[in-house]
């Protein structure tokens, strides 16, 4: 399974679990660390838990597992690294703050609808 393929069963699940402002951001071309970040928000702590779940499940029913899962606890930002993607959950508090659409605006960006297509 490609990664940008991982990334679209990541969205999925996301779109399943209500998520919104899904992005997904190629930067193979400016960076070294990953292929690609998947971005998405929630209302909240429970539904933020609930979406890294989702794609947790889904993933590792494809014998994916992420390298490491950072912030789950807290729920504000919750980060899952599968190496060439790095998914990112944020609460709208620490959206805002961090602006990772800022910081990685040289990279290529497909933004999806509340149903998961692309805009």
């Amino acid at each position: 399974m490609t990664t940008l393929e991982i990334a679209y069963k990541a969205k999925d699940a996301m779109v399943e679990k209500k998520a919104t402002d899904m992005l997904l951001i190629d930067i193979a071309k400016i960076t070294e660390i990953a292929e690609y970040f998947m971005l998405c928000s929630a209302r909240n702590r429970a539904q933020a838990q609930a979406i890294a779940d989702e794609i947790m499940e889904k993933l590792e029913a494809e014998d994916i597992r992420p390298l490491r899962k950072e912030g789950y606890e807290s729920g504000g930002w919750i980060l899952l690294d599968y190496g060439s993607l790095i998914i990112h959950i944020f609460q709208p508090e620490e959206k805002e703050y961090y602006k990772l659409e800022r910081l990685w605006s040289d990279g290529a960006f497909t933004h999806f609808d509340e149903e998961g297509q692309p805009k």
